[in-house]
């Protein structure tokens, strides 16, 4: 009995075995996640693909929480070794991961502003948090201090010094990254008086913010037909797209490289990428991935990445999250 019971477990071994061996027989790294860190992400895996030995990464743009949701879906091929965030992993996504036997590595990658901008050949916009708010806000108060569904239908509505044009904004969808910071740093911090927290986040739907996708350069495409429309994205899309497109200044603080790095331009965000620590040594190359991504030829001062819009870290931090890459350090919540 003893014997049929070991034969047994061991063909279980090497059934399992043939498994695990299938599930990772993938040679090139797959990357997941944020729009907005899609082009930094992009222009090291070419990079990377050209000067070493290993197959140029897949890159694609899933968004922060699709992204997510992809990594910490477990080990194998059929799912992702890397996923890019325009925002930090939340703890449900983190306590998923390890339920899932995923141990994320965090690196923080640069900074970036989140931009309102629309065509040249519109007009010069400024605005408040707040005006932003009144703008998107699915409710807000009424004269007797109810909720109602918004009213103002063009910038004018909201102060005549505005546009006096239709409120047309087109933004990121809920599973972005970007838009879940746009959430926390415009509207809940610019939420009104009388509007309950749990509705602060609340983007209207009934025209006057347009889902665009995960592909700010479709929203680009649609803000050079309609100058009366500004897109929200993040700011190395209009570093990019600058002979197209300009920039609201927010708070009064136009949205600059200098502006965002000195921290003084109020809607800006940190970058990051997590690594599936369980695929490293398994799919060839992940760390040597990450290594690229933290030199500071792509990543520091001057760097390739910093001529795209990223804006760098301070040295210091460089200096960190290149240890947490070669020291594969799990991430701790």
């Amino acid at each position: 009995m003893i014997s049929r019971l070991t034969t047994g477990a061991a063909a279980l071994c090497l059934v399992l075995s043939a498994l695990s061996a299938t599930a990772y027989a993938r040679d090139q790294i797959q990357i997941v996640g944020s729009s907005t860190v899609f082009p930094f992400s992009t222009a090291v895996a070419e990079r990377f693909g050209q000067t070493s030995n290993f197959k140029t990464p897949v890159v694609e743009s899933t968004g922060s929480g699709g992204g997510m949701k992809l990594f910490c879906a477990g080990l194998g091929e059929a799912t992702p070794d890397i996923t890019n965030a325009s925002r930090r992993i939340k703890e449900t996504e983190f306590k998923n991961c390890m339920a899932n036997g995923v141990t994320p590595v965090e690196v923080k990658v640069g900074f970036d502003g989140i931009v309102l901008a629309n065509s040249k050949s519109g007009p010069d916009i400024a605005l408040t948090r707040e005006q932003v708010f009144m703008a998107l806000a699915r409710q807000l108060p009424a004269a007797d201090g109810a909720l109602q569904p918004n009213p103002h239908k063009t910038w004018s509505d909201i102060d005549p010094a505005l546009p006096n044009a239709r409120i047309e904004v087109l933004g990121p969808p809920p599973t972005s990254g970007t838009r879940d910071a746009f959430v926390e740093l415009v509207m809940e911090e610019a939420c009104l008086a009388g509007v309950p927290q749990d509705n602060c986040a609340q983007i209207r739907e009934d025209g006057a913010y347009i889902d665009a996708g995960e592909n700010d350069n479709l929203i680009v495409q649609k803000l050079e037909a309609n100058p009366a429309a500004i897109g929200v994205f993040g700011f190395s899309f209009l570093d990019q797209n600058a002979d197209v497109l300009k920039g609201a200044v927010i708070d009064d603080v136009e949205p600059s490289f200098d502006n965002i790095a000195a921290g003084d331009y109020p809607v800006s965000r940190s970058l990051f990428f997590y690594i599936k620590k369980e695929h490293v040594g398994t799919i060839p190359g992940i760390q040597e991935y990450a290594l690229e991504f933290t030199d500071e030829a792509a990543w520091g001062e001057d760097s390739y990445l910093s001529d795209k819009g990223l804006i760098p870290l301070p040295e210091d931090a460089r200096t960190e999250f290149r240890k947490a890459v070669e020291n594969l350090t799990p991430l701790a919540m």
